[in-house]
């Protein structure tokens, strides 16, 4: 982590920070303290000799004993494919109040993992039963939010479905996109939840995520069709809107798109 924490200040020193964060921080810099993720990407494995009946037990018993007793995570999730090019992927999230303490949590994960596997033996066969559902390679990168998110609310007992935009940034500065937010995300009764992140360490500086989270799939589509009449709603003079969208479009050069599902047991 030591390095990871040499390599993250020299990528600062040489990176402009993202214009929306800069507006954003500047508009609610009284009320808005960023929070930072680790994302970590494994895969499942493919062997097939390997049984995946304990999965759920064998993390559960790591989320309670490890995850939830950790103070310094402030949050976490497991995600798994939905629709996305590889449907090995595996995502697993962990949300801290501050960079220092993803370095500090992880000495306590350890400690935990000690108090609650004292024999050494037993902490060495745990570990390598979960390690088996995974393949070995895996990639991890952090990001910090922005003040554009929607609180997760959904009744739903069920897997939550989520929409992962992966944005990279353009030339645009960003100031339409509170505007936006505001007016068409927000208002969109189908999105049950909405986080914006941007790029702190990782293979690519340019990363700028929407998190779009919906109770069905099929909700999807409904968001973009809701979306489109509440473009026409503010903005209800054609000329006016593409004025606004010329320079809203500029604010991102394309991207990515992915969906997951969570899994509900293992969500703090």
């Amino acid at each position: 982590m030591k390095t990871i924490k040499k390599v993250f200040m020299t990528m600062l020193a040489f990176t402009l920070l993202f214009n929306i964060t800069a507006n954003a921080q500047e508009e609610e810099k009284e009320e808005f303290s960023p929070v930072f993720l680790t994302i970590t990407t494994s895969h499942r494995t493919s062997d097939p000799d390997v049984d995946f009946s304990d999965w759920m037990k064998t993390e559960k018993e790591y989320f309670d004993n490890v995850t939830m007793k950790n103070d310094l995570i402030i949050g976490s999730g497991v995600y798994f494919h939905y629709f996305s090019p590889d449907d090995s992927e595996v995502i697993q999230v962990s949300v801290y109040a501050s960079w220092a303490d993803i370095e500090t949590a992880t000495d306590k994960s350890s400690e935990l993992v000690e108090s609650h596997w004292p024999d050494k033996d037993a902490r060495a066969a745990y570990f390598k039963k979960r390690n088996s559902y995974y393949s070995g390679m895996h990639s991890d990168e952090i990001m910090a939010s922005l003040p554009y998110q929607i609180d997760v609310v959904s009744e739903s007992t069920d897997p939550l479905i989520y929409y992962v935009k992966k944005n990279q940034r353009g030339t645009g500065d960003g100031s339409g996109f509170k505007e936006y937010f505001e007016n068409v995300t927000k208002k969109n009764s189908y999105v049950k939840g909405y986080f914006t992140h941007v790029h702190r360490y990782g293979s690519n500086s340019r990363d700028a995520s929407e998190v779009f989270v919906f109770e069905k799939f099929e909700d999807i589509e409904k968001a973009f069709d809701e979306d489109n009449k509440l473009v026409k709603e503010h903005w209800p003079d054609e000329e006016k809107r593409k004025e606004f969208f010329k320079g809203y479009n500029k604010i991102f050069s394309g991207h990515g798109d992915s969906i997951y599902q969570n899994v509900p047991e293992l969500e703090k």
